[in-house]
């Protein structure tokens, strides 16, 4: 039961996160610029 829980939490998490994204280059996009977030704040 916690099994299905928890993917049912992660399915819908990562629904939400794409819904941002119209695109696939968009995915690329947010992914980049959380890249060079990680980047900036490591210098």
């Amino acid at each position: 039961m916690k099994r299905t829980i928890a993917l049912i939490l992660v399915s819908l998490f990562t629904l939400f996160l794409l819904s941002g994204c119209n695109t696939l280059r968009g995915a690329g996009q947010d992914i980049e610029e959380g890249g060079e977030a990680v980047q900036d704040a490591a210098s």
